[in-house]
């Protein structure tokens, strides 16, 4: 892992090497914690990279940055950016679980766990189609 002097973009690359959805949110969810919540949503909006990664059809990856801001900004009672309001119409054409939640799911093909995970979703990110709902408990 590549050291993190508190730029995003040491966390987030600027080539066109694709990670592992995991590890993108992973990355993320630690860039908030050390870069603090202000300066992350501060970053993100001055960076561009929600447009770079949905320009690149990295999806998941836009719209996961989006709904991270999204989130922060009602956590901190700040007015969301309208500049991301036509992305905020679109989301991911299927449902998107974590891995640990896939992964539960088909040891015991119990689907309540999918549904239980989904209905306790962050609001910000199930818009997109995307089930987040611990983006604080991190190591």
């Amino acid at each position: 892992m590549p050291d993190f002097d508190g730029k995003l973009d040491d966390v987030i690359e600027q080539d066109t090497e694709r990670d592992s959805f995991e590890i993108f949110k992973s990355n993320i969810c630690h860039s908030v914690k050390d870069m603090g919540e202000l300066d992350f949503i501060r970053e993100i909006l001055c960076s561009g990279k929600v447009f770079e990664y949905y320009k690149k059809e990295w999806y998941a990856e836009a719209l996961y940055l989006l709904a991270m801001v999204d989130y922060l900004s009602r956590k901190n009672e700040i007015p969301l950016y309208g500049g991301y309001n036509t992305l905020r119409t679109h989301k991911l054409q299927e449902v998107v679980y974590p891995a640990g939640v896939i992964t539960m799911y088909l040891l015991s093909k119990d689907e309540t766990i999918l549904q239980r995970s989904y209905d306790n979703a962050i609001p910000e990110f199930k818009r997109f189609n995307i089930v987040e709902n611990e983006v604080e408990n991190i190591a």
